[in-house]
Parts: structure tokens; C-alpha cells; sequence
């Protein structure tokens, strides 16, 4: 994105609760958006493991600065709703993600009604959806993506025409190297890319060595390499699993802090997805050149 976008002025609205029938507890959602603009883009972001609407500042804040509407739900797995792994609840809710996106996505008007009027702000013919970790997984499947059963048969289609294009950031890779405990107790961490048709950028970074898998680092690149054009992967050598630090400045899990690293993730998202709604292909343009003329450090790779 334009660098003098950057500095824009940012509002967040939080908590709006998002009708979600059958759900356990109530589904809550964060609006973060630009305070001016018309005609606005919205990401829909899907938190990883743990995490919640209050997470993943460094990304949300810089994309609504670049002109984007953000809105970010909690997921049922956030810590603060003490479902652990051996709770009954755990093992369906991967399929509760999946609804709350759903449940965002066709309840977007009223969000965006309760979170100041942005609804007459809002672009609704350029939605996207965005996830890290286990939200790209959640992600991949609003694209297209399917899960697949335990004798390898996909699942359902869980996509949603609303949605354009999107961005998978540290996305799951194949189930087939699973570890025994993720296997045991992840079973749903077997997606199948072939019939992810919608447009997305691949983010990996070159040292995400995952505790859930046997492979090594490429297994994130999965999501690029087994889907139908057209993508993009935007590959970061030294990048670990939160690229630089996504979730917030100081988060324990972070191992690579590193705020450029961020930026480069959340400008790669935000160029790419422009580029993919045909509203502005400069910044995509401008980052292909920079990584073809670069030091190696990160490149771009498209099909």
C-alpha cells in the first residue's frame, strides 16, 4: 500500500454481538476501519488458536489504515473461554469457526450499522477473508477448501459466494504427516486445496517448523502448490510461525520479533487482495518488483 496511507486515522468499535443460533456463547466481533472513506473493502479475519477479537493489532490496525474495514470475530478456541483440547466441545469446533465466519459474512450489515454507520461506507461487492494459523485453515474453507474424513473423502463445501478472494497466512498443510497427537486430537487439520478455486496469497515463512507435523517448513506452503490457480505465495525465509510477531508486540508465542516483518506480511495482504478486486494494481506491481530485485530475504511467487 501507499506509504501515505499509513498514517490515516483509525477507529475500532467492539463488542457486537453477531446473531449465531446454536452456538454455546454468544459471538462477538471487533470493527476496525478507517474514520474516512467511501467505498471501503472489508477483510473478515479469522484469529489463530487461542486468541480473540483483541488480538493481532499490528495487522488489523495497519490494514484499516490502508483503507480497509476489518472485522474480527472471537472463536469458541480463544483462551478466554477455557475450551481445552479434552473438552467435549473441542472437537467440533472447527466447524463452529466456519459458522462464525459465515455468520459474519451474512450478518455484515448490521455489524457494520452498530459500528457507527460504516454500512453506507462499505464496499460489499469486495469482501475478503483472511486467517493465521488455524484461521487460515477456517479461511481456506470459506475459498473452497474441504476437510477431509477419516477415510480421505472430502467433506463439505463450506464456501461462500460473498467472498472474492482472500489470504492464508501460515496455513495448515496436508494431513497425510500429522504427529500422533495431532492426529489424535486435530483430526479436522486435513484439508484438501484442490478444489480452493478463489483467488489467495500463501504466506510461509522459511522456519516454521510446526510441533503438529513430521515435515519441515514447506508443509505451510501446501495451500499454494495444491490449489487451482490463480495465487500468490509470498515466501519469508527467516519468517517463524507469527512472521515476525502478527498477534501483538510482546506475545509469548512470538519467537522472530520483528515489526518489518509484520509490515511486510500486512502490505503484501493489502496490495494483493486490491490487485485481486481490480481496484489497484500498483502496490502489487511494486512489491513483485522490489522481491525480483531484493536480497532473497522474501519473494513472491505467482501461478
Amino acid at each position: 500500500m501507499p506509504s501515505s496511507h499509513l498514517d490515516q486515522r483509525i477507529t475500532a468499535v467492539k463488542p457486537i454481538t453477531v446473531p449465531a443460533p446454536g452456538r454455546s456463547l454468544d459471538l462477538q466481533v471487533k470493527v476496525t476501519a478507517p474514520l474516512s472513506g467511501q467505498n471501503l473493502p472489508v477483510i473478515v479475519f479469522s484469529h489463530g488458536n487461542a486468541w480473540s477479537l483483541d488480538g493481532y493489532e499490528p495487522l488489523v490496525d495497519r490494514w484499516a489504515a490502508a483503507g480497509f474495514i476489518v472485522v474480527q470475530p472471537t472463536h469458541l478456541d480463544s483462551r478466554r473461554n477455557g475450551i481445552a483440547w479434552d473438552d467435549p466441545r473441542f472437537a467440533t469446533i472447527w466447524r463452529v469457526r466456519i459458522a462464525d465466519l459465515h455468520a459474519v459474512i451474512d450478518g455484515l450489515d448490521d455489524i457494520l450499522l452498530q459500528a457507527g454507520g460504516l454500512e453506507a461506507r462499505a464496499d460489499h461487492e469486495r469482501i475478503a477473508v483472511v486467517g493465521h494459523s488455524w484461521g487460515a485453515q477456517t479461511a481456506g474453507v470459506i475459498l473452497g477448501a474441504r476437510v477431509l474424513d477419516a477415510d480421505g473423502s472430502p467433506g463439505e463445501d463450506f464456501s461462500h459466494s460473498a467472498v472474492s478472494v482472500g489470504a492464508l497466512i501460515a496455513a495448515t498443510g496436508t494431513g497425510d504427516s500429522l504427529t500422533p497427537f495431532a492426529a489424535e486430537h486435530l483430526p479436522f487439520m486435513r484439508p484438501d486445496y484442490s478444489t480452493m478455486t478463489t483467488p489467495a496469497l500463501i504466506v510461509a515463512g522459511g522456519k516454521d517448523q510446526s510441533q503438529l507435523s513430521t515435515r519441515g517448513p514447506e508443509w505451510f506452503t501446501d495451500a499454494y502448490h495444491l490449489s487451482p490457480s490463480p495465487k500468490g505465495l509470498l515466501a519469508i525465509a527467516e519468517g517463524e510461525h507469527t512472521l515476525g510477531g502478527l498477534a501483538g508486540e510482546m506475545a509469548a508465542e512470538t519467537t522472530d520479533e520483528d515489526p518489518a516483518r509484520v509490515a511486510l506480511v500486512a502490505d503484501a495482504v493489502s496490495a494483493y487482495l486490491l490487485d485481486a478486486f481490480k481496484s489497484d494494481d500498483d502496490a502489487w506491481t511494486a512489491l513483485n518488483n522490489a522481491a525480483a530485485t531484493g536480497d532473497g530475504t522474501w519473494s513472491i511467487t505467482s501461478k
